[in-house]
């Protein structure tokens, strides 16, 4: 039997498409495995700062998720008004203890917090994680929890890259989320692991990639890249304010990100675009301008809510209290429209906040 020239070709082409199929397969199974994976146990993940160290009052929480599926661990740091409470959300495999600064400050200047730690992402390891699917959950379950614990207090939300596509995500579903600080938030999940693939092949298309990834994740983890989009849901927040933040010099969730979010965000809103510093890390450019700009934005956005007035009923024999017989005055007219917020984009670190 001869082999002519272009069986030879055909043969070579044909072994070339199957290592590249068997590459693209090895690649995408890789995506799915690192998103996913569990973090190792560490005896040494308890030993950690608390808010102990910043001599802040704090108590140990612990609150069923939104389906119930599981417990979340947290910090509750108690104001005794609790006119405000904020949840503090972690990026992806983050801990609770990560936001300690900021966390610190918002309760200094009168809030209460809630520091969480996602399931599996924090101190309780060896269990698989997600981008922000099941993570949604577990911020709803913690809304959940805020409401019963402090009623009559207004609810807020800052995270940090998935934390903030998060806190962008749960309050869209649920209305008791009055306003969110979303810091390097990530706009579709797709998007972000694409770039993450290009960094690490940049001379090789990520689609291929994703286009398997997508149907391995939904069989390992439960869901598509297309379950987790903030981009999508960033809309349904207003008129309820959001303030997102990010860098130019972000390589983890390009900043673009942050545009496109804005962009798709109701009104009102505000972007804070801080030049060439790394994922996250407006807050350590200048930690006092950072805080104070955050600690405003909530005072601003999410008044404290007014306790139900008690009224006591007439008796039935005609006596009345002393009030009563008081002649009653007119009732006052009610508080004209808040005007609109306008748009607000300021590119840097503000020095001067005052």
């Amino acid at each position: 039997m001869k082999w002519g020239f272009g069986d030879i070709i055909t043969l070579a082409l044909g072994a070339t498409a199957a290592a590249a199929g068997a590459a693209v397969f090895a690649g995408a199974q890789h995506i799915v495995h690192m998103l996913t994976k569990p973090q190792p146990n560490d005896p040494a993940a308890e030993f950690t700062f608390t808010p102990w160290e910043l001599n802040v009052p704090w108590e140990d929480i612990r609150f069923a998720a939104r389906s119930g599926a599981h417990e979340v661990r947290g910090w509750w740091l108690p104001q005794p008004t609790a006119e405000r409470v904020i949840i503090a959300c972690a990026g992806y495999r983050g801990s609770k203890a990560d936001l300690l600064g900021i966390s610190a400050q918002l309760w200094r200047a009168g809030n209460s917090v809630v520091l969480m730690d996602f399931y599996g992402h924090g101190m309780e390891r060896g269990v698989p994680v997600t981008l922000g699917y099941r993570e949604v959950d577990d911020f709803l379950g913690a809304v959940e929890y805020v409401a019963r614990r402090a009623p009559q207090a207004a609810i807020g939300a800052i995270g940090f890259s998935m934390g903030a596509a998060v806190a962008i995500m749960g309050a869209a579903r649920d209305q008791r989320v009055g306003a969110v600080v979303a810091d390097s938030p990530f706009a579709t999940h797709r998007d972000v692991v694409a770039s993450q693939v290009r960094q690490a092949l940049p001379m090789v298309p990520p689609e291929p990639f994703l286009a398997l990834a997508d149907p391995l994740l939904h069989l390992r983890a439960g869901y598509r890249f297309a379950e987790v989009e903030p981009l999508r849901e960033v809309g349904n927040l207003a008129p309820r304010p959001i303030f997102i933040i990010h860098s130019t010099g972000d390589k983890i969730v390009p900043y673009q990100h942050a545009i496109w979010l804005y962009e798709a965000a109701g009104e009102p809103k505000e972007l804070w675009i801080v030049e060439d510093v790394a994922h996250c890390g407006a807050y350590f450019i200048d930690r006092p301008a950072y805080c104070r700009r955050v600690a405003d934005f909530f005072a601003r956005s999410l008044p404290a809510a007014q306790p139900p007035v008690k009224v006591t009923a007439f008796e039935r024999n005609g006596s009345t209290p002393d009030e009563a017989k008081q002649p009653a005055l007119p009732e006052a007219a009610p508080p004209a429209p808040a005007a609109p917020q306008p748009k607000r984009e300021v590119r840097g670190i503000e020095r001067a906040m005052d």
